[in-house]
């Protein structure tokens, strides 16, 4: 039935690990995705299940027990599997951010210690830049460490942490000022802290508390949660790349990664939306035919398929680049924010299709209506992007004397 988003170039190992992904979600996923969301379950029969595809070493290199692939087959699976439930998706990509930055940044004795059980998914990934107050301003966060011998003190809240309950890593950006003297350019007093903590709610270390999960309007199952530091102590050794004040471009960095993610997941919940629009169109009749055959909805049916392929070319060339080893947070934040857009623009045309059973609980499509508008948010909003996008186009188009 996939006609859409195909991608070119592949190797036979990225399509069959594909073709493996996408089986896993036909079977696995979209079978019990609908009445796991509606109860705000944990899925963790799936999560088992991607552990044993070694879905969670999927971007770790070989030699610490990963796959080894690269960012668009990470990108293409995370597709695949937003198709099923974007929920599941979100388990994945905050572990993959801190992954890649642990690849990208961290010192060889941290690279050791943590992703080889990363890759087999012992040890859980979430990230933590968000605060109550915050928004997209990660310069104002107040969250921060205090040298105290050769170990940090870290006070402050942080919010919004996908897997802030089922982790047991979180790479946590806070303000610290040591070595970095007054009036310092916030972005440079900053530092990323790899946090190790245990599963569940309540204290979970000594000075480190997770309160219990929010209540969202959608993207449920997957544990979003706050996180309360009151004099919670890390070693030294424990600062990502064992350097204070880098910790801003560290999460920088991974939020790239986290971009194509969420362009990935957009791509994935369009696709399923085309999927149910197209079905429904087929069987529902009015007037003596199918609505598939009345031009409305044949109009409809091809909006949205050249916009599921749209995002996915977009989406797919933004991993492509950041795999080149380029800059691409032009084509990330394009790509993401033309596939959160599009996907909500999809998403609600497979409910319109739908009629009155597009409001019904029974009908899959209730519940891609109440998870496409995470993604207009999530690793920035449409006008952060914009702002991205802007700037950097005025750095390539900038006029000359």
């Amino acid at each position: 039935m996939a006609r859409l988003a195909q991608t070119a170039g592949l190797t036979d190992v990225q399509r069959e690990i594909l073709k493996t992904v996408r089986e896993f979600v036909d079977k696995e996923i979209i079978p019990v995705a609908t009445e796991l969301e509606h109860r705000d379950e944990y899925p963790q029969q799936i999560v088992d299940g991607l552990k044993e595809l070694g879905l969670f070493g999927l971007m770790i290199p070989e030699e610490y027990g990963g796959l080894g692939e690269s960012l668009l087959t990470y990108a293409l699976c995370v597709e695949e599997i937003a198709r099923g439930w974007m929920s599941v998706s979100g388990i994945i990509n905050t572990h993959f951010i801190v992954a890649y930055m642990l690849k990208q940044h961290g010192t060889q004795e941290q690279k050791d210690h943590f992703l080889p059980r990363m890759a087999l998914g012992e040890v859980r990934g979430a990230f933590s830049m968000s605060e109550p107050g915050l928004g997209s301003d990660v310069s104002a966060i107040t969250s921060k460490a205090v040298k105290d011998g050769e170990e940090y003190v870290l006070n402050g809240q942080k919010m919004w942490l996908t897997n802030g309950g089922s982790s047991t890593l979180v790479a946590v950006l806070v303000r610290s000022d040591e070595g970095h003297p007054e009036g310092t350019a916030p972005h440079k007093s900053m530092t990323t802290f790899l946090v190790e903590k245990e599963p569940g709610f309540g204290e979970v270390r000594p000075g480190l508390t997770i309160p219990g999960k929010i209540d969202k309007m959608g993207y449920k199952g997957v544990d979003t949660t706050e996180l309360i530091m009151d004099g919670l102590r890390i070693p030294a050794n424990r600062v990502l790349g064992g350097q204070t004040g880098r910790g801003f471009y560290q999460m920088m960095d991974g939020v790239e990664v986290g971009r194509v993610n969420v362009a990935a997941r957009g791509c994935g919940v369009a696709q399923r939306a085309f999927e149910l629009g197209v079905s429904y169109a087929q069987q529902r009749h009015t007037f003596g035919k199918a609505i598939a055959e009345h031009q409305a909805i044949q109009f409809k049916l091809a909006e949205m398929a050249t916009k599921v392929e749209a995002a996915h070319a977009m989406m797919v060339n933004a991993a492509r680049k950041k795999d080149s080893g380029e800059r691409n947070d032009l084509e990330a934040g394009m790509a993401k924010y033309l596939a959160s857009e599009y996907c909500k623009e999809v998403v609600e045309d497979a409910f319109r299709i739908h009629g009155g059973y597009g409001f019904s609980k029974e009908y899959e499509i209730e519940r891609l209506y109440r998870e496409a508008p995470m993604l207009l948010i999530g690793e920035g909003t449409a006008e952060i992007q914009k702002m991205i996008i802007g700037r950097r186009l005025l750095e390539e188009y900038r006029l000359q004397g």
